[in-house]
């Protein structure tokens, strides 16, 4: 659960710094650089070995092409053009919605849940919908909240996909090869963005940023995470994901300047509640 929870509160500081470069950055170039920087500093671990395992990568292809368009091409990139239109707290209270889904995916995979961790999920989410409701049980949804609901699902998927992901895979070379396959999906992409958008200028506070979700929110915390998921699986690991909309709320308000008000604190108390509950390792 420590790995979960350290994946948690580094990737918050990704949905702060998505907002913080929203005007600057075109949210596929973010993306992009983000994969560049994080292969960087995986690939003095594990390239070598991803060389010496290629056919066991040839093998799973399917699962690893798959695994890098949910996990790298797809998800932070919505993320990014989520923060183009609704704010840092908005996007880490929708994510916080992603384990309920993680849930709902191991249960359908035969995996008993327990009602202890269902309650805590159950009490989690009122507290996520009563943030986004702004105190009220009615959701007002910006077209960036749409955007981070869809990034929600797409990280939840991934998540879920860990679970059955092969055990010749480790998972230095695991990584590796999937931030090499969902940045070369991202390509296309990116070279649309820089003809139609323009590239950006590199100063300290457009390369600062990426640094930090290069080698913070993309090497430290993947690595983190898929290792709790393997550990505990998607739903207890999911649970704590829920501490994200805390994090975020409290990084926003920091950095942005983004006010955070009592309905916010109630609510994340109920959030703080239902993450208790969800990770108790026994049910009653």
């Amino acid at each position: 659960m420590v790995l979960a929870a350290v994946a948690t509160v580094v990737w918050s500081g990704s949905f702060v710094t998505s907002r913080a470069l929203h005007d600057s950055v075109p949210p596929v170039q973010q993306a992009f650089w983000r994969w560049i920087i994080a292969l960087v500093v995986v690939a003095p671990f594990a390239a070598r070995e991803a060389w010496r395992r290629r056919a066991v990568l040839h093998r799973h292809l399917r699962h690893l092409l798959l695994a890098s368009l949910l996990g790298v091409t797809v998800y932070n990139t919505l993320v990014n053009q989520a923060g183009v239109s609704t704010s840092a707290g908005n996007m880490g209270m929708i994510m916080a919605a992603s384990p309920v889904l993680m849930a709902v995916y191991e249960r359908v995979g035969g995996v008993r849940l327990g009602a202890r961790r269902v309650t805590g999920m159950l009490v989690a989410c009122v507290g996520v919908l009563l943030l986004i409701g702004k105190g009220s049980a009615t959701p007002h949804f910006a077209p960036g909240d749409l955007w981070m609901l869809a990034a929600a699902t797409s990280f939840a998927s991934y998540s879920a996909l860990l679970r059955r992901r092969p055990a010749e895979l480790t998972g230095p070379v695991f990584l590796f090869a999937t931030f090499a396959l969902g940045t070369a999906m991202l390509l296309p992409a990116y070279a649309v963005s820089v003809t139609v958008q323009g590239g950006f200028a590199a100063t300290p506070a457009t390369v600062g940023p990426l640094l930090y979700v290069g080698v913070f929110s993309s090497a430290l915390a993947f690595f983190a995470w898929n290792k709790a998921i393997s550990l505990v699986g998607a739903a207890r690991a999911g649970a704590v994901y829920h501490l994200q909309p805390v994090c975020v709320a409290a990084l926003s308000f920091a950095v942005l300047g983004e006010p955070v008000s009592r309905t916010q604190v109630v609510c994340m108390a109920l959030i703080l509640g239902g993450v208790v509950l969800g990770t108790a390792s026994k049910d009653r």
